[in-house]
C-alpha cells in the first residue's frame, strides 16, 4: 500500500528526529562492542551502516522536498 504525501513527510520527520539519532546509538555501541578494530576498518564499517539505514526507508523520502502532487493548484 502506498503512502500519501503528507504520510510520508510525517513518517520521514519521525525517522529523522526519532529513528536516526537512536540507529547512531546502537550502531556506535555495536561496534563499540568488538575490540577496537585499525582506523581504516572502523572507518569502513561507520560509512557502510551510514549508507545502509536510507536504502529501505528510500520510498518514504522520495519527493519530500517538492510540491504536495495531491494538493489543488493554487490561483495567484
Amino acid at each position: 500500500m502506498a503512502l500519501s504525501y503528507k504520510a510520508r513527510r510525517r513518517w520521514s520527520l519521525v525517522i529523522l528526529l526519532i529513528g536516526l539519532p537512536v540507529y547512531i546509538v546502537v550502531a556506535a555501541t555495536l561496534v563499540g562492542m568488538i575490540d577496537r578494530p585499525p582506523i581504516w576498518l572502523e572507518l569502513l564499517i561507520y560509512i557502510g551502516l551510514g549508507v545502509l539505514w536510507a536504502f529501505p526507508l528510500r520510498a518514504v523520502f522520495r519527493g519530500i522536498g517538492q510540491a504536495d502532487p495531491d494538493a489543488p493548484p493554487q490561483d495567484e
